[in-house]
């Protein structure tokens, strides 16, 4: 079973079989009433995934779906897969879970599946983005896990998640933001539209802090970082020459597209008027200097 569970998979083969036990729709009478066999089983007997995309449970929501399964039950299973022993993994459903825990339930109903480690991670993503459960750098980081772990390009994920290949991009982005941005997206005090208007910041963890302390908008944040962005260039380069310009909308596309697809913040310095430049890949820890040299040795 495990060289099974193992076997690499084709992001979105199966798909839409993923996408009914998320939704719980049918699929045909027949398929239906095999998989909508739910069981009930012992709930210490349920462990959480480790690679969960969502990593906040707000305890204000927890209280109130522990209020609610008091009341009424668990009225949607839990989707698990089989682990070592009699144990069962959870593959979604874990915030009931762990409200089933507080609310002193002794058995919870699940739909068990055999799924692979991608499928598993694949609806994992689908219920918390579908649910609108993930913030933004949770998201993002379910984006990297996909690409790094098993090799999946943002056109093959954007097509099989019902994603543009630009929202992807954009979010991935985002992990290259400070950790304390980051943590501020994380604590839903920025937000995604906030967070992307940074990331071409050299002063990111500043501005951010400014930007929590004002509640400014995005759009008066995007006016932020260009104001600040202006002030560094004048005082670091009083002098410069009339073709150090601000960059024009092609070439920061192309940065983003680069560092999107690199993971590491690319930046292009095009001399204007003429066909040559120069193209900077900054990165953070000597793992992303191993990268850069096995691209480029290719």
């Amino acid at each position: 079973m495990s060289e099974k569970r193992n076997k690499p998979r084709g992001l979105g083969r199966g798909l839409s079989a993923l996408m009914a036990d998320v939704n719980s729709e049918p699929v045909s009478t027949e398929v239906q009433a095999a998989r909508n066999a739910e069981v009930l089983v012992p709930i210490e007997k349920v462990i959480a995934n480790p690679d969960q995309p969502r990593r906040q449970f707000l305890q204000e929501d927890l209280d109130d779906l522990t209020a609610s399964i008091k009341e009424k039950g668990v009225l949607q299973p839990l989707i698990v897969r089989p682990r070592d022993g009699d144990m069962y993994e959870i593959v979604a459903g874990e915030r009931r879970w762990r409200a089933a825990q507080a609310a002193q339930l002794h058995e919870v109903p699940v739909l068990i599946r055999d799924y692979s480690d991608v499928e598993m991670m694949e609806v994992a993503i689908i219920e918390n983005i579908q649910r609108s459960d993930l913030n933004a750098m949770e998201e993002a980081q379910s984006y990297k896990q996909l690409m790094e772990r098993f090799g999946h390009t943002q056109e093959r994920m954007a097509e099989a998640l019902g994603k543009s290949r630009s929202h992807i991009a954009n979010l991935v982005r985002l992990l290259h933001l400070p950790e304390d941005v980051r943590a501020l997206v994380n604590d839903r005090k920025l937000s995604a539209g906030h967070a992307r208007a940074l990331i071409t910041s050299d002063n990111a963890s500043e501005l951010a802090s400014k930007i929590v302390k004002g509640g400014l908008s995005v759009r008066a944040t995007e006016a932020l970082v260009k104001k600040d962005a202006a002030g560094l260039q004048a005082s670091a380069a009083p002098r410069r020459s009339p073709r150090s310009t601000d960059k024009d909308a092609d070439t920061k596309a192309l940065e983003g597209d680069l560092s999107a697809i690199l993971r590491m913040k690319v930046s292009i310095d095009h001399k204007a008027g003429g066909e040559s430049g120069s193209v900077t890949i900054s990165y953070e820890t000597l793992d992303q200097l191993d990268e850069i040299c096995n691209i480029l040795s290719k």
